[in-house]
Parts: C-alpha cells; structure tokens; sequence
C-alpha cells in the first residue's frame, strides 16, 4: 500500500513549505527513519524522515517549489514491482487543509529560516473561485495572504481566512485578536517583540507544545488582529490584550517590548502571572532602540517586507550568525514575511506605546513577586544592560548567551529552550 510524503505543518503560524532538496530518486530504497525530504518553514530549515520502509516511487513537487501544508508531496510503496497509480494517488492523498496525518518523523536542523509567501498587499492575483467566495463572505481578497503559484489567492485561502477571523479572541469592546493555540496543559503566554508576530517564537514553541497549552498573542494591529486607529497602542493595553486571552494564572514569556508587556502584567495583574520570562528586555527604551524604531516605522511605509527585512537583520542578528550564508538567507525571507504581516500604521502605534511607557517602571521592578528569568544577549546592540535588571528584580534567575544579537531566542534556540524548560520545570 502506497505511503504519501505530505507537507507537515510544524508551527502555529505555517502555512505553506519549500521542498529544498530530495535526497532519493524515485526507485530508490528507503529504510525506515531515513531522511528522505529536507523542507523550508518557520524560520527552520527541517529534515523529514520515513516512517516505513520500501521504494521511494514518485515526486509530486519538485525542489524550490512552495506548497501548502497537506499537500502531497511524494509517495513510497511496498516494493518497485507493486501496481502504483501516481494520478489516482494524488487525488486521494492531496490535502492543502489538513495536516500531513503522521507519514513522516519531523528533526529540526540548526539553522533557523522561514520561506516568503508573495508579501504584495495590493494588485495580487486572486482567482475567480477565490473572488467569489470573498465577494460571498464579505472579505477583501487583497487581505488574505496567497498559497497559490506565486502568492495567488485561492479559494481555499479565502475560506481559511474567514475561519481564522471567526476564530479571533475578544479582549475589548470592538477588539479581537488573533491567539494561536496550541498543546494541553497549563497555560503559556507568548508576547512578541516590536513589529513581530508569535512566530518570532517559532523555535520554542513546539518544545512548550509537548507540556503546556501554548498561547501565541498576535497583538493589536498584527496579524489578522484588530487594528483600532488609536494614537498609541499603549503597553499596559497590551499586558490588559493578552490577560483576556487566556484564563486563570499563566506562564508568560516576552521578547523586547513583549517583555515590557510582560513585566507589566507581573506588575499590574500579577495573580495573572505564575512565572515570568524576559528575553532581551528593557525598562528605559536607548537612544538606538528609538532611533531604530523611527527607521523602522519610515522604512515600513515606504520599502518592500523584503527590503525592510534586509535592513533590520543586522539589528538583530549577531556578526557569527550573518557570516553563514545560508542561515542569513532562510532568515531574511522568514523576517520579510513575519514584517509582512506587521502593516506601517500598526508599527507606529506600537512604537508610540514603547515611547510613553519607556521608563515608567523602572522604580517598580523590586515589587515583582512570580519566579522571573532574564535572558540577554551578549551581542545585543538594541536591548543592552539587560543584566542591571535581572539585579532589579527579587531572586530573578540570569542567562547571558554570548555570541547572540537581539533575536536570541531564533539564533541560540537550544539555549534558549534549556532555560525556558527549567525554569517552568
């Protein structure tokens, strides 16, 4: 009986992958747990294993193509000579929606990447079924992100989009916002930095997923977020936002000006918050982290996701990390299309929130209660001195990665995740 090689769907914000290399030719042997498929997705560049043993039989999608998760991708049977009806295969076993069903064993390789649907928000190509079904559920078509050749609009991407929106969590009158869910048990709350979304936490989310009962907090104006046209989205808003996503007490883990949301929770609703991860947080904004924001805001509104991405990795990324080709390449596309989802009036927004809030807590850090980690980076060029606040906060536990730029928890996950687990263990 023929095994379908499908396209997983790894993280909470993957949507499609990129075939990047077939290591087998059809007619190939295949043991079990040998690699057999290397894909491009959430900023990962992932090996994929067979769970059965046979002959590697048919490729359905060749390398550098983009797909969406479920799609059939290639086929093992039993043995060469057994009867094998590639169409009829296909048509069974080709399923954009679903999740690829346990065909094949997923192992993270080291470099973390991210591949980009087309990031044009305006004069993309919608299909006629698309259109129709857009025009049938009130949707922009523009508004909805394409899986089809070169970022076209589907049907199928419409009707995913709808049922996302139906799927948004309201925290205030008139705002919902869009929380990835995934995992059981008790709850962690994952707050993204300035201009990212929840798939800034790609690398530990699957690692918290095997425990807890993960919630990515897509905040106000990001993602398929409500995008209310306030002059500032204020960071106490954002820590009250992420409070009514979830219930009971959580573990929260920030990055950046997620941090400053997370501190704020700790301090305004701290029986909200049963512990506290900061990652390359800050209480008093630098003169560099405005004047980046301000770029940032200028360039969003003027350049491509693409280019935009391209400025800001330096930012970000430690000189180690960008000196490998490959792991820079992954990652600015993964960047480009997190920045994508981010549009210029939300950044300043946000950024505007970060100003008025920078330094109004830094009196309040000894009043933090919950177990607190620290993470810094030693080669932070944004969130520098994050040390002299972990020294604020009563027994807060301190992790220095040296070697790492601000996107700590994307360029040393493994240190990372080592913390984050012992620290909720």
């Amino acid at each position: 009986m023929p095994t379908a090689i499908s396209m997983p769907k790894l993280g909470m914000t993957m949507e499609e992958g990129t075939v990047v290399q077939w290591p087998l030719s059809p007619g190939d042997p295949v043991e079990k747990g040998d690699l057999v498929l290397i894909i491009e997705s959430e900023k990962n560049e992932v090996e994929l294993e067979a769970q059965v043993s046979g002959v590697f039989r048919h490729v359905y999608v060749e390398e550098g193509e983009t797909v969406s998760c479920g799609s059939l991708l290639g086929a093992i049977t039993d043995s060469a000579d057994e009867a094998f009806d590639a169409e009829a295969f296909h048509a069974a076993e080709d399923r954009p929606e679903n999740k690829s069903g346990g065909t094949l064993q997923v192992k993270l390789a080291p470099a973390a990447a991210k591949p980009v649907a087309s990031s044009a928000r305006v004069g993309k190509a919608v299909a006629p079924a698309a259109r129709a079904a857009a025009k049938k559920l009130g949707i922009d078509p523009q508004d909805v992100p394409g899986t089809g050749p070169n970022g076209r609009v589907t049907k199928q991407d419409v009707e995913a989009h709808a049922a996302a929106r139906e799927a948004l969590v309201p925290v205030a009158e008139g705002v919902s916002l869009e929380v990835l869910v995934q995992g059981e048990g008790d709850a962690v709350v994952l707050l993204p930095g300035l201009g990212t979304d929840a798939s800034a936490f790609a690398r530990q989310t699957p690692m918290l997923a095997e425990r807890f009962r993960v919630h990515g907090v897509n905040p106000r104006g990001v993602g398929l977020s409500d995008a209310p046209a306030d002059a500032s989205y204020e960071v106490g808003q954002t820590a009250a936002d992420a409070a009514a996503t979830y219930r009971g007490a959580a573990h929260v883990i920030g990055a950046s000006l997620g941090s400053a949301a997370a501190l704020e929770l700790a301090l305004a609703h701290p029986e909200r918050v049963r512990s506290l991860t900061l990652i390359t947080p800050f209480v008093a904004a630098t003169p560099r982290l405005h004047a980046v924001g301000e770029g940032w805001c200028r360039m969003s509104a003027e350049a491509t996701p693409e280019t935009l991405a391209a400025a800001l990795l330096p930012w970000f990324f430690s000189s180690g990390f960008l000196a490998d080709q490959g792991a820079r390449g992954r990652t600015l596309r993964g960047l480009a299309q997190t920045l994508a989802r981010v549009p210029a009036s939300s950044l300043e927004r946000m950024t505007a929130g970060m100003a008025s809030w920078s330094g109004s807590r830094v009196a309040d850090l000894a009043q933090i209660a919950v177990p607190t980690l620290v993470i810094v980076a030693g080669e932070d060029l944004l969130t520098p001195g994050a040390e002299a606040l972990a020294a604020e906060i009563p027994n807060a536990k301190l992790l220095v990665v040296e070697g790492a730029g601000h996107a700590v928890a994307l360029e040393a996950p493994d240190a990372v995740n080592e913390a984050i687990a012992a620290h909720l263990a």
